[in-house]
C-alpha cells in the first residue's frame, strides 16, 4: 500500500508542524515516478558555517567564496543590496587572491573556489585583470575547481574566462523586463541574459545558470520565461533560488509562497529532465525554508545546499539515494562523504 508523502513527512519530527499544501504535495508524489530514485546531493560549502541534527559542517576552508570587490557592488538591486557579499573573503587585487589561495592550499586542504564581487552598472564584473593568476594556480594546483559569477557579458570575454581555467560559470537569467528595471534599475534586456547564457554555452565551461524565485518583489513573474531560456541552451545544471526578504528594505518584498515556489520546482523538474536541478543556498529561514526543502526533496531536484532539519530522514523515507559533498551545489568535486560520516577529505 502506497503511503502519501504527506503523512510520511509528518511523521519526522522535524516536519510535524511544517504548512504542506496537500495538492503540491499529491501532484510531486504523482510526478514522482521518473525522479523518486534519482539520488540527492547535500551540498555544505564552506563558505558559511553549517550544522544540522542529521549533517555536519566542514572545518576546514575547503570551497571558500572570494569577493573582487570586498562588500561594494554599484549596482545595488533592491534584493540583495550588496548584503549576499558580506560573507565572502575580499581579495581586491591578483596578488591579494593569490596568496589567499595558496595558504589555503597548504592549510586547509583547499580544493576549489567561488570568485564573485559586485557588478557595475551594467551589471558587469570587471575580471580581467585577476585570469593571469587564475591560470598560474590552475597550472600549479589542476585539480582545483574553480566556479565564477560571470555577471553579463559577451562571447569574447567568457572565452576570456574559458581560456584563463574557470571550471564553472554562474549567471542570473531573469525572465521579465520589468524585473530588471525595477528590482535591478538596469538598463538591459532579457534578450542580453539570454546572449550571456548562450555565450557561456558556447565555452567548455559547465553552465550554471540561477533562477530566483519571487525575485519581482516576492512574486513570481518571469520565472517561467526563464525556465524557457535555460531549456533552450545546452547547459550544465540549473540553480533554484528563493528570494529572502529580510536582505532588502522593510517592507519591500514578500516572503515567496511556499506554494508557488513547489510549483516552480515542479516545472523545472520536468522541462530539465535529463539536467541537473539544485536548490541553492538562498531562500527564506525558519518552517518556509522546511517547507521550500522539503518539496525540493519531493520534485526529485538532484541537490540543496545546506539542507533543513529532517531532508536526510525525508529522502531516506521516500527511497532518494543522498550522499553529502563540502563544496558549491554548482560544482562537483568528485569526492563524496557519507552522509552518515560527514567528514571533511583528508
Amino acid at each position: 500500500m502506497t503511503v502519501d508523502w504527506i503523512t510520511v513527512a509528518m511523521d519526522i519530527e522535524a516536519l510535524e508542524d511544517a504548512p504542506f499544501d496537500e495538492e503540491i504535495v499529491a501532484r510531486l508524489q504523482k510526478a514522482s515516478t521518473f525522479s523518486a530514485l534519482r539520488p540527492i546531493r547535500f551540498s555544505t560549502p564552506t563558505f558559511k558555517e553549517f550544522s544540522s541534527e542529521e549533517l555536519n559542517g566542514c572545518s576546514k576552508n575547503s570551497f571558500p567564496a572570494f569577493s573582487i570587490t570586498a562588500g561594494a557592488c554599484a549596482l545595488m538591486c533592491d534584493h540583495c543590496e550588496a548584503n549576499i557579499l558580506d560573507p565572502m573573503i575580499p581579495a581586491t587585487s591578483p596578488e591579494m587572491l593569490e596568496q589567499k589561495v595558496r595558504d589555503l592550499v597548504l592549510l586547509q586542504n583547499l580544493q576549489g573556489f567561488l570568485l564573485s564581487g559586485g557588478s557595475n552598472r551594467h551589471n558587469e564584473i570587471a575580471y580581467e585583470r585577476f585570469y593571469p593568476v587564475i591560470e598560474k594556480l590552475k597550472s600549479e594546483f589542476p585539480y582545483l575547481r574553480i566556479a565564477i559569477h560571470s555577471a553579463l557579458l559577451d562571447e569574447a570575454r567568457a572565452k576570456r574566462m574559458e581560456a584563463a581555467g574557470v571550471d564553472t560559470a554562474m549567471m542570473d537569467v531573469i525572465g521579465a523586463q520589468e524585473t530588471i528595471r525595477d528590482v535591478y534599475h538596469l538598463d538591459r534586456s532579457v534578450d542580453d541574459f539570454e546572449s550571456t547564457l548562450a555565450a557561456l554555452c558556447s565555452t567548455s565551461m559547465e553552465v550554471v545558470p540561477h533562477i530566483v524565485i519571487g525575485l519581482h518583489f516576492g512574486r513570481t513573474v518571469g520565472e517561467a520565461n526563464a525556465l524557457d531560456i535555460c531549456a533552450r541552451h545546452g547547459i550544465h545544471a540549473l540553480v533554484l533560488v528563493v528570494v529572502m526578504p529580510f536582505y532588502a528594505k522593510v517592507g519591500t518584498f514578500a516572503t515567496p509562497s511556499t506554494r508557488d515556489v513547489g510549483e516552480i520546482f515542479l516545472e523545472a523538474r520536468q522541462r530539465l529532465e535529463n539536467k541537473q536541478v539544485l536548490l541553492g543556498c538562498a531562500r527564506p529561514p525558519g518552517v518556509a525554508r522546511r517547507v521550500i526543502d522539503s518539496y525540493a526533496v519531493m520534485a526529485g531536484l538532484d541537490g540543496i545546499a545546506f539542507p533543513a532539519d529532517g531532508m536526510v530522514a525525508l529522502a531516506d523515507s521516500i527511497g532518494r539515494p543522498y550522499h553529502q559533498e563540502h563544496a558549491c551545489c554548482s560544482v562537483k568535486l568528485g569526492g563524496v562523504d557519507e552522509v552518515t560520516g560527514g567528514q571533511c577529505a583528508a
